[in-house]
């Protein structure tokens, strides 16, 4: 059985996944292109993001729609809040299995507070030799 990629959404995963995303109401009048697929929107963003290329180049091939659809959709989500759900969410069921290893976490963070400011640069001097002869 070959490997699933990192950005292919398992069918487990995609059931934690899938009630974090509002549901989105097509108009009854104009309803417009039928939109894509969360599950699939899902995929691409996660494509772009693992390889690194730009949005406007991600494969039409591969089934995930457009790049600005993966870019919006995004947005979107990032809006509404569903990446901090998803991440609570994974980080609760890893402590419920107690699959969270927090003793190899490092947590970082230095504050130096500029109370006057820092130094402000020099003014750059001018090249030429005096002030510049009036042409009126």
């Amino acid at each position: 059985m070959a490997k699933p990629k990192p950005w292919e959404i398992s069918d487990e995963l995609w059931a934690v996944i899938k009630p974090l995303i509002p549901e989105h109401q097509r108009r009854f009048r104009h309803p417009g292109r039928k939109r894509l697929d969360d599950r699939l929107a899902l995929q691409g963003i996660l494509f772009v993001l693992h390889t690194g290329i730009a949005w406007e180049h991600l494969p039409q091939e591969l089934g995930y729609g457009s790049g600005m659809t993966c870019w919006r959709r995004l947005a979107e989500w990032n809006k509404a809040g569903v990446w901090q759900r998803l991440h609570e969410t994974l980080l609760d069921r890893l402590r419920a299995t107690d699959a969270l290893d927090m003793s190899r976490a490092a947590v970082d963070s230095s504050h130096i507070r500029a109370l006057k400011g820092g130094r402000r640069p020099a003014r750059p001097r001018s090249i030429a030799d005096g002030r510049a002869a009036s042409t009126t």
